[in-house]
Formats: C-alpha cells, sequence, structure tokens
C-alpha cells in the first residue's frame, strides 16, 4: 500500500499455511472470568502508564498555533485543510512518518515524527481544542503485515471525520456534509467500509500499540501493564486481549493464553490474528487435531488476501527458501499488481538468486508504482545498485 501509516498494531507470529476444504469453524465462548495475572508480571522499576489528558494534552504554544490557524469562520472542511497544512507544510511543523512512534499529541507537535495513531491523536486534540465537531473511525481495510525484525504485525487504519456545526450563518439543510481527516492516501482514495469508535477505543488501542512494542523489546512487565490498561479502557476490544494471550504464552503462561486467546475470540469473530495464535498454541502442545480445523478455516478466509500471500512470501524469504517466496509474491501480484511493496519484494528474491536483470525489473515497476517521493528515491539508489552490480558481474 502507498505510504501506509500504521496504526493498532497487532502481534502475529509466525504462520504455515494450508490447504482447506473446511468451511467453518466455531470458537466456544469463554466465561467471565479473571484473564489477569497481575503477580505474574511485576517490575522492579515504577512504570507510568499515560492517562487520557497527558495523551491528548496540549501546551501553550499547541494552543496559540489553534487560535491563530483554527478560531475562525472557514467551513470545517477549509479548517481540516488548513490543520494538514499547518502539520506538513515545510515551513510549519513538516511532520515525517515513523511507524514506531506511538506518543502523544504533545511529543508528535514538538518531536515532528508520528504513525498514523499518534496522527490521528494530534488532529483531533487541536480539531477539538478549536471546537471542531470531530470523532474517529476505524476504517476495515484488509489484513495487512509488515515485519519487525523476527516477528510480522497485523496493522489496521483510524481516520477522523469532520461534520459541519450548525449554526446562524452557517445551516445544513440536506445531509450531513462531513470531511475526513486521513493520514494515508491509499485508504483516503479507496471505499472501505468504516465505522464510528469511541475516543475510549482509540485509547484502547494506543495503549495496544504500546504494549505491543514492549512485547517486540521482550519487556514483558510492560507489555503487561499497557496491554491490560488497554483491555480496562475497552473491555470489548478484541485486538488487546488477544496480544495479552499472546504475552501469556511467551511467558509459559499456556492455560491462560488459551483462554484469554478464547476470549478476543468471542468479542470478535473475525479476529483471526488471535485464531492463528490460538492454532499455534495448541500446535505448541501437540494438539495438532483440534488446530487442524482452525488453519483450514483460516486459509480458506484469507486464500483471496493478496497480502496475506504477501506474508507467506516474508515467511519464505526469511527461511530463505526463495523459489518458495517467489511463487508467494507472484500469487500476491495477480490477485494486486499495483501495490509497488510486491514488486519489491520480487526483486529481493531475484537478486538472492543471482538474477539481477530480472531484480531491475521488479525493482523499475516498483518505482513506477510508488507515488511517494522518499520511497521512490529509495528505490532508484537500489536499481542503481543492482546496475551496478550488472557492471561489475560482467
Amino acid at each position: 500500500m502507498n505510504t501506509r501509516f500504521y496504526s493498532l498494531l497487532l502481534y502475529l507470529p509466525l504462520l504455515l499455511a494450508c490447504q482447506s476444504n473446511q468451511t467453518t469453524y466455531i470458537i466456544p465462548v469463554t466465561p467471565r472470568i479473571n484473564l489477569y495475572l497481575d503477580s505474574e508480571y511485576i517490575s522492579l522499576n515504577p512504570i507510568h502508564i499515560e492517562t487520557e489528558e497527558e495523551i491528548f494534552q496540549l501546551d501553550n504554544e499547541m494552543r496559540a498555533m489553534v487560535q491563530v490557524k483554527l478560531i475562525n469562520n472557514l467551513s470545517a472542511q477549509k479548517k481540516a485543510h488548513t490543520l494538514l497544512k499547518h502539520l506538513f507544510n515545510d515551513e510549519n511543523i513538516a511532520l515525517t512518518y515513523d511507524g514506531n512512534a506511538n506518543i502523544t499529541a504533545s511529543q508528535v507537535y514538538h518531536g515532528k515524527v508520528a504513525n498514523c495513531m499518534s496522527l490521528t491523536i494530534l488532529a483531533y486534540a487541536l480539531a477539538d481544542e478549536a471546537g471542531m465537531n470531530i470523532s474517529f473511525q476505524e476504517v476495515e481495510v484488509p489484513e495487512y503485515w509488515v515485519r519487525n525484525g523476527q516477528y510480522n504485525l497485523l496493522t489496521g487504519h483510524v481516520n477522523l471525520l469532520v461534520k459541519e456545526s450548525e449554526d446562524v450563518n452557517r445551516r445544513i439543510v440536506w445531509g450531513n456534509k462531513t470531511t475526513k481527516i486521513d493520514f494515508d492516501p491509499f485508504v483516503a482514495k479507496k471505499s472501505f467500509p468504516s465505522h464510528i469508535i469511541t475516543k475510549q477505543t482509540l485509547l484502547a488501542m494506543f495503549y495496544n500499540n504500546k504494549g505491543a512494542d514492549a512485547l517486540i523489546d521482550h519487556n514483558y512487565p510492560l507489555a503487561y501493564q499497557y496491554l491490560k490498561q488497554a483491555t480496562l479502557t475497552d473491555n470489548d476490544f478484541s485486538s488487546a486481549w488477544g496480544n495479552l494471550g499472546i504475552l501469556y504464552k511467551f511467558s509459559g503462561q499456556y492455560d491462560m493464553a488459551e483462554k484469554v486467546y478464547s476470549h478476543a475470540i468471542s468479542l470478535n469473530k473475525e479476529n483471526l490474528t488471535s485464531l492463528s495464535n490460538l492454532a499455534l498454541l495448541l500446535n505448541t502442545q501437540g494438539r495438532i487435531s483440534e488446530a487442524q480445523p482452525i488453519e483450514d478455516y483460516i486459509h480458506k478466509v484469507r486464500v483471496k488476501n493478496p497480502y496475506y500471500h504477501a506474508l507467506l512470501g516474508n515467511e519464505a524469504y526469511f527461511s530463505k527458501s526463495y523459489q518458495q517466496a517467489l511463487q508467494h509474491y507472484k500469487k500476491a501480484i495477480d490477485l494486486d499488481d499495483e501495490q509497488h511493496e510486491f514488486f519489491l519484494a520480487l526483486a529481493k528474491v531475484y537478486y538472492m538468486q543471482g538474477k539481477l536483470v530480472s531484480s531491475q525489473n521488479a525493482i523499475k515497476k516498483a518505482i513506477a508504482l510508488t507515488k511517494v517521493k522518499e520511497t521512490k528515491k529509495l528505490y532508484i539508489a537500489k536499481l542503481n545498485f543492482l546496475k551496478y552490480q550488472e557492471t561489475v558481474h560482467n
């Protein structure tokens, strides 16, 4: 996807595909029991979890900006454009993207880096200060994974919906005039379904992201505190429960991991990540016959998703099974030939196989597809490297 701005980080262990004729899989509903293990994750150092106030808090400089640029009689649409221009224009803040920047509004504003989640938090905080009628939306994008070291992360997407305020001078006569603030051009131009979420759910997503970061860093006490806070903030947020199950699995708490996975699935039957992790847990315990129908069901659901095949390609590439990776990437491209990341992956495989001309051709396609200047420059540098390598070999 073009310049994918990440939110809602979900941890996904390595996943193996399997062929399937299975059509359904039903997981038993977990009874409401205590799913926390406070005594198992005690930190020697104090842990501070950001409060809602700290996450959205503005300082004097940020409030002054709102007064100057957003407190006026302009329409909500024009205010939204003004806000975006201020955030991204080189003469103002000039924010840059960092997928790991799960930070507060103030930290984004002054540090000038953000990911999708923190950008949304900042934009909401500024718009709210300006009195704009604004709400959070979760966009139902296809499952999409990125690799972080030896792990895969499943991403989601959120944006903001701004409605025109009704007043004496500007009354909406027919329908609701709205403006979306979205930081991903790919998502913005697609007609993915979306739904309004509460501020509490957005906060739970933020804590979930922080917990996922801590999981990757193997800081289990910190991960536990963030994931617990996510589930307390929004008790029905399935993804945070799923990540808590991963933490328990990593800590050898297999019985509790299974219970938490099951609870996550009971909250959201479409939480394929928790289903995958449950199957992995069952396989770890030698319960192959229980895991198989889950794996079959997941594969059947995901088989038409190009990013699923790209994920399998990434796993094969990571294990140095380059021919298998090539097949998976080609399948992803067959399903969607407009994603530059797929062609970059293809180029990497060809390079590892010593097929420099094929690698160059794949990189050229990636360059043609990407619309982001920084990414295009990176790809051109890779292409020049390949040309140099070809010259050396000849």
